[in-house]
């Protein structure tokens, strides 16, 4: 009896310590997390609703569904779950909501029904059938219409059951013709990953019925084409804020455009307003005859409109140097009655990212990128007079904190509390909630001792809690300029300071783009600390945000422009030999430099400028700068950041391209390229392995004939960080 008390009691002891050990990050890991959308709070405030993507790595399928959260704080749970479901979005009577599904005819835009006592759907019904299929889904204020956008061809535009059935006939010729050939007139005939087809995206507009109506048995009505003609309403976007919105009183459409002669060379997005009643009976002409440019004398980028609650002001975001995508976003404001603008943020020198009005319109919210992470900030526009804006700070955290994680997609809740998506380099994204409080000076002021914010969803957290990562630490180093730069380092799980690790020095792309205190799936630095079969130790990760990188002011950004190979190839060699130096942990002897876009590019500069680095990984990176203008899409980057054309500034091109360094090439090289790249073509990889292979130096490429500039399918990736890690091993062990 004594034995078994002695072994029950050991074993006491030895069960929570096996329950709580921890295993370091892995691949398989990362793909059982579930990917957490934008939160939508209920006209109510009671609930908020929100997509959650599955990954089935087996199946190599993502499938979002749609979840929702107490707003008080309580238990995250899906509601649909038999069909995949994105995007959803209220109506303002907050008893229905719309989303996506692809579950019949494609995409195409469906609408639930909600008790909201239970917070349950209780039926879901199909709202579009258009041939082109729909995304983008919005509710009009007044609850009679739905948004959305669709990609078609522009010559079909007319009448509305016409323009479907031509868009249908077209979509069925070119399916079934045995030619594939496709003929172009005009630039930007492809873009991103795919080719236009000779297709325009175009906003639509659908009346729903009330509860009760036809919606459960047919469709409820033709939609109508508020933006027809040979333009895209709205413009390209890879993600973030909807560039197009509802007036208040649902009666009016803002939205952007693009209606330079040659959009391939222009960041020229214009502010567009339309009457929501056009189209029913209006030719293309008429409707444009009675659409409005609210921002024609701005030759730069207007995007994201967003109406105040009491319908005077527009604000937007945009930018003043023409043909310079990485120009600072500025918060503007546009009165309705008077038509005046201005900008309400001159004196921010960061951009601004999205943002949210407060419910009585005298304030504004929004997140700005700064040192490696992102936080909300509050201002009041106060009637345009700037002398009286009183700029508030939100902590999202702690305030004494090293680290806030990035914060985004805002949306108001009751109060003026805010709702939004909070991701961090240890944690993927979640929803969080700020306030609520009885007044603007005690949610948003950090010296009024209120709480920090909290999450209201733990999707991930179980997962995670059996995950060994480490922390992201900042240090700064005097780089190019005498500036002070920023880089980040982070441990290998099970870190022993008395050891030496081998390093992994990622640098990132955009250019303008930055690391910093967030969560990627595609280059997920926990990850590449992680051990590998070959090394068990694991890896130090170090990331530079060099000259050219967002967060540390507009000048700091600017100073890469026809100067790719300079400042911050000098940042990325002065912070890696700081690091050498700081870190006795680190063994110089065996580091690899991974990098992909701008990253890319840079990685293939090493290659030709020095020999420190035991292996290189390049991803989609540019090698021929002349031959990589030639067979861009958004020819306005190039343009910008090489100061000119090829055969206008030569001498730029060929000083900043990394194949004029050929000769110099020796380090073992990795090439990674996705044929429907259409940012830089897969001819750059192709040139850039040709050249290693003809040089004799240790080279293999990896191609995806189904992938762009991202590689995104599950089973892509899972191959992707297998051979870039085995790549690394070999050459570092």
């Amino acid at each position: 009896m004594r034995r078994l008390l002695l072994s029950l009691l050991v074993l006491a002891f030895t069960l929570p310590a096996l329950a709580q050990a921890k295993h370091p990050f892995t691949f398989d890991d990362m793909m059982k997390l579930k990917r957490v959308g934008d939160p939508q709070v209920s006209p109510d405030g009671k609930w908020v609703i929100f997509s959650v993507v599955d990954v089935d790595l087996e199946a190599n399928t993502k499938t979002p569904h749609i979840w929702i959260v107490p707003t008080a704080g309580g238990q995250e749970r899906e509601i649909i779950a038999d069909q995949d479901a994105d995007r959803p979005r209220w109506a303002p009577d907050g008893k229905r909501f719309a989303f996506l599904s692809n579950k019949e005819g494609g995409s195409q835009v469906w609408v639930a029904e909600v008790d909201g006592a239970a917070g349950a759907v209780t039926a879901t019904h199909k709202v579009t059938m258009i041939a082109t299929e729909a995304g983008g889904e919005l509710w009009s204020p007044d609850g009679k219409n739905i948004l959305f956008t669709s990609d078609v061809y522009p010559e079909c535009d007319g009448e509305p059951d016409a323009e479907n059935a031509c868009n249908a006939k077209r979509l069925k010729e070119a399916e079934q013709s045995k030619v594939k050939a496709l003929v172009f007139d005009h630039l930007l005939y492809r873009h991103w990953n795919a080719y236009k087809e000779g297709k325009r995206s175009h906003i639509f507009v659908i009346e729903v019925p009330p509860i009760g109506g036809t919606i459960g048995h047919l469709i409820s009505d033709i939609p109508r084409d508020l933006t027809p003609g040979d333009y895209d309403a709205p413009v390209f976007s890879l993600g973030g804020q909807d560039d197009y919105a509802f007036s208040p009183d649902g009666q009016e459409i803002c939205y952007a455009s693009n209606h330079d002669k040659n959009p391939a060379a222009s960041t020229n997005n214009d502010l567009w307003i339309v009457p929501v009643s056009v189209g029913a009976g209006d030719s293309p002409a008429q409707v444009l005859a009675k659409t409005k440019n609210i921002t024609a004398d701005n030759p730069a980028s207007d995007t994201s409109p967003l109406y105040s609650p009491d319908g005077r002001y527009i604000a937007y975001r945009a930018q003043q140097r023409p043909g310079y995508e990485s120009d600072r976003f500025r918060l503007m404001l546009y009165d309705r009655k008077t038509g005046q603008r201005r900008s309400a943020t001159d004196d921010l020198d960061f951009w601004v990212g999205s943002f949210v009005w407060s419910a009585n319109s005298t304030h504004l919210y929004m997140v700005v990128e700064t040192a490696g992470r992102q936080v909300v900030l509050g201002l009041s526009p106060s009637l345009f007079n700037p002398n009286q804006r009183d700029g508030l700070s939100i902590w999202t955290d702690d305030p004494k904190s090293a680290s806030f994680g990035y914060s985004d997609d805002l949306a108001l809740a009751p109060e003026d509390s805010l709702v939004f998506t909070r991701m961090s380099l240890q944690h993927p994204t979640e929803i969080y909630k700020l306030g609520p409080g009885n007044s603007h000076e005690r949610i948003y002021r950090p010296e009024s001792g209120t709480a920090g914010a909290v999450a209201l969803t733990h999707i991930n957290d179980t997962l995670l809690s059996q995950v060994a990562m480490s922390p992201l630490e900042s240090f700064w180093f005097t780089g190019a300029h005498d500036d002070k730069v920023q880089g980040f380092l982070v441990r290998p799980p099970n870190f022993d300071a008395a050891k030496k690790y081998p390093v992994k020095f990622l640098i990132h792309g955009g250019p303008q783009g930055a690391w910093g205190d967030d969560w990627s799936y595609r280059w997920n630095p926990e990850l590449f600390a992680s051990p590998t079969s070959s090394t068990p130790s694991g890896y130090v990760v170090i990331m530079i945000n060099f000259h050219g990188s967002t967060g540390y002011g507009q000048k700091f950004i600017d100073a890469i422009n026809g100067d790719w190979g300079g400042a911050p190839y000098e940042d990325l060699m002065k912070g890696l030999d700081y690091a050498e130096k700081t870190f006795p942990f680190i063994d110089k002897n065996r580091e690899c430099a991974l990098g992909a876009s701008y990253g890319g590019y840079a990685i293939n500069w090493i290659l030709g400028h020095t020999d420190r680095f035991k292996c290189l990984v390049s991803h989609d990176g540019m090698f021929n700068a002349e031959s990589a203008w030639g067979t861009t899409e958004e020819l306005w980057f190039n343009n910008w950041e090489f100061t000119g054309t090829p055969y206008d500034n030569r001498a730029s091109y060929q000083k900043w391209s990394p194949h004029q360094y050929a000769k110099n090439f020796k380090t073992p090289t990795l090439v990674i390229h996705g044929q429907r790249d259409y940012r830089l073509d897969v001819s750059e990889g192709f040139q850039l392995f040709t050249t290693l292979q003809m040089e004799g130096v240790p080279s293999k490429m990896l191609y995806f004939p189904d992938e762009g500039h991202w590689v995104l399918k599950p089973q892509n990736s899972r191959l992707w960080y297998k051979m870039v890690n085995d790549w690394v091993d070999q050459w570092t062990k």
